[in-house]
């Protein structure tokens, strides 16, 4: 049974898919069945899902590539480049971590954990401290990832950053949005990476070429205030979803194609 075009869009908003790339994975496979003929529906409801999640940007570009060259093929293209993405970004990413690091990260990236599993299939003994990622917890999903592969991990408040950040040997955390003004990531990477900073521990972007965003303005998402706490009388609540690190706090960026500094990623924006 087909999934309808509203309740799609409700699985987006409500995050039971998450993640800059299988968002877009999974909406290109929802319209490859949803309008094969790519007309006026699959248009439609091209803007719907790009407007039902508009800070990540990896949709957006997939998006533009079919509207330049509408074909089932050109979808399934799409989706295997997203897919062996992950692949490369590990193996290439795993070179970074030496034997015995500690990892630090935040949220839920699955191209930031590639790095992880590649580095201890590799043979390498690593450890990770992940955020819980407050307020809707994205972080558990990392823990339950990391314990499946058999790497140890521990779970900290958000908060707690600063005190364990001393004994962290890598920061690393996966990308919505690769903007001139800086990496789009999940609400509290911004603060990750000053703590980083501050403790001269090198913070890496991992994130594939989609993620590149060209775009003249981009939207923060604001999520549901009751993500934070039920209504308060003559409070005002307010809870993005995103925030924007600079470039200045980034070591690296690693996409399926190279390791990039920050003034090469910046080049590629343009």
């Amino acid at each position: 049974m087909s999934v309808s075009l509203r309740t799609f869009v409700y699985k987006l908003k409500t995050l039971e898919i998450q993640g800059a790339k299988q968002i877009a994975i999974q909406s290109l496979l929802f319209l490859k069945k949803y309008d094969p003929t790519f007309g006026r529906k699959f248009e439609r409801a091209a803007l719907e899902l790009e407007a039902a999640r508009p800070t990540a940007v990896v949709l957006h570009n997939c998006l533009e590539i079919l509207r330049n060259g509408y074909s089932v093929e050109t979808v399934d293209e799409l989706v295997e480049r997203l897919r062996s993405a992950t692949d490369s970004i590990g193996k290439r990413g795993s070179k970074l971590i030496k034997n015995g690091s500690v990892i630090m990260t935040h949220c839920h990236s699955g191209e930031a954990l590639s790095i992880v599993k590649a580095a201890k299939r590799s043979g390498k003994h690593v450890s990770v401290i992940a955020t819980l990622t407050e307020p809707a917890h994205q972080g558990i999903r990392t823990v339950k990832e990391l314990r499946s592969a058999g790497i140890p991990v521990t779970l900290i408040a958000d908060p707690a950053i600063g005190f364990f950040m001393p004994h962290v040997d890598i920061v690393i955390t996966g990308s919505d949005a690769m903007r001139r003004e800086g990496n789009v990531n999940k609400i509290g990477t911004y603060v990750l990476a000053l703590a980083a900073s501050a403790n001269k521990k090198p913070y890496y972007v991992i994130g594939d070429t989609f993620k590149i965003d060209r775009r003249k303005s981009f939207t923060t998402e604001e999520r549901p205030t009751s993500e934070i706490w039920h209504k308060i009388q003559g409070v005002k609540m307010r809870d993005p979803a995103f925030d924007v690190t600079p470039w200045k706090y980034v070591r690296g960026i690693v996409t399926e194609e190279s390791l990039l500094t920050p003034a090469q990623i910046l080049r590629k924006i343009k």
